[in-house]
């Protein structure tokens, strides 16, 4: 039975494939396909559940079974080495799994799930997302969480609303996620910036901006930081927020890779906050899956209500469907076995890209060396810009990050490239740092040709 319900699966991709076959056509009948190759009925229904499993067909009752959409051919797939992408990697999605937590969430909350919901999120979410947070060292209670829909629109929310210290002003790293500067730039926020290296940032000028400079919270990334992947240490996340403290500045706390620390040890900025000095923001869309637009917000009690009036402005509540969904994929135990899969998977993948870095790159060029997460970042040489690169290895098909939108224009560097290992296969990793190395010597070299060498000489950063 195996081998002829496998022929029924491939002459039908071959189908799809050549495009005799498109959406929404109908497939031709059970029995028919079992007539055409000779085989039961049941070989037939098997092979058909196969492919409603890879999502190409779907069944309607009574009806038969039709073609999901245009068959995506990857023939091309291994030409592309991507270093660009930053969505979790496609081969660890759980997509099986959460289709039977979404089909359950339907099943046990019905109507529920396709009506206007708790703004502040499902409670019995809110009841699993507070154990979660406990294996992050975050200890809050129900209340004081709000479901977004996704980081972004948190963070979105805290630039446009007052806060409770009645300050305006916002201070970033630099660099930093460069959806946030979008925020700050449509909103028009008063922003200062602070420079970050893997080394961390500097204690006494973070001191010397907040008593100066009227801030009303500061945003940073604690773990593996986008675009460097730099991670500060306990004594460091103490000290800043002691000194938000003493200089009534909030913090607000993007721990999107939180989940993928190696170091048992290392604790958010949330855990040394005795005050509700830090907000603490948790995404999905990272480690898990993006289309579900879920987030985490754990706020102080005080500005909960000020908080869900601008939500309402934004999308009155989120998706309640996939809510109800996570719900039950943490309950059930498979978020956990989904964490030790990923953990070991990126840190894998960045093992390898800093082998690769470390070996391959020119001895003036210079990377970040993130245990874990998803970025690195690559100090070019003054004479190469990453846009140059960027251009150069595209027409290879090779696809990197200029990291120059992620500064504000006082800060602006345009010699730092960010490779992303989290849609990258392995087995292209090297291969990708090779052409990266060979381009970068490539325009190295030209310039050379043409700026007197003791102009530059010994001044690569």
């Amino acid at each position: 039975m195996s081998s002829k319900y496998m022929k029924i699966m491939e002459e039908i991709k071959l189908r799809l494939a050549d495009g005799s076959l498109i959406a929404g056509s109908k497939l031709p009948s059970v029995r028919q396909l079992s007539e055409h190759f000779s085989c039961s009925k049941n070989t037939v229904i098997k092979a058909y559940e196969e492919l409603e499993k890879e999502h190409l067909i779907y069944s309607v009752p009574k009806s038969g079974y039709f073609v999901v959409n245009e068959f995506q051919n990857a023939k091309n797939e291994n030409e592309v080495i991507d270093f660009l992408s930053a969505g979790p990697d496609k081969n660890v999605m759980p997509y099986l799994e959460f289709q039977h937590c979404i089909n359950q969430a339907i099943e046990q909350y019905k109507e529920a799930l396709f009506t206007y919901s708790d703004q502040q999120g499902l409670y019995s979410l809110r009841v699993q997302l507070v154990k979660y947070l406990e294996n992050l060292q975050v200890f809050t209670q129900p209340e004081r969480v709000v479901v977004v829909s996704g980081s972004q629109q948190a963070l979105n929310l805290l630039v446009s609303m007052p806060f409770l210290n009645g300050k305006n002003n916002i201070l970033i790293e630099q660099p930093t996620y460069f959806g946030f500067i979008e925020s700050i730039n449509l909103h028009q926020a008063t922003t200062f910036g602070i420079e970050l290296s893997m080394e961390g940032i500097d204690l006494d000028r973070l001191e010397y901006i907040f008593r100066n400079n009227d801030i009303k919270f500061f945003y940073i990334i604690p773990r593996f930081h986008n675009p460097l992947g730099h991670s500060y240490t306990n004594s460091e996340k103490k000290k800043i927020v002691e000194l938000a403290e003493k200089y009534d500045v909030y913090i607000v706390e993007d721990d999107f890779l939180g989940d993928l620390d190696p170091n048992a040890k290392s604790d958010p900025l949330f855990s040394f906050d005795p005050s509700g000095r830090v907000i603490y923001i948790k995404s999905f869309s990272k480690i898990f899956l993006p289309g579900l637009r879920i987030a985490t917000v754990v706020l102080p009690t005080l500005m909960i209500n000020n908080f869900l009036r601008y939500k309402f402005s934004s999308d009155f509540n989120s998706s309640a469907l996939s809510q109800g969904a996570l719900e039950i994929y943490l309950k059930s135990g498979m978020f956990n076995s989904h964490l030790k899969k990923i953990k070991e998977v990126y840190r894998t993948k960045m093992q390898i890209l800093q082998e690769a870095c470390e070996l391959l790159l020119p001895a003036n060029t210079h990377c970040t060396k993130p245990p874990s997460g998803f970025y690195l970042s690559i100090c070019l040489p003054k004479n190469v810009t990453a846009k140059q690169l960027v251009h150069m290895l595209n027409e290879q098909h090779i696809y990197v990050d200029d990291a120059s939108r992620m500064f504000l224009p006082e800060y602006k560097k345009e010699n730092l490239l960010r490779l992303s290992i989290s849609q990258v296969n392995e087995s292209q990793i090297k291969l990708g740092v090779e052409r990266l190395a060979h381009c970068i010597a490539l325009i190295d070299s030209r310039k050379s040709h043409i700026i007197p060498s003791d102009s530059f000489m010994g001044k690569f950063i």
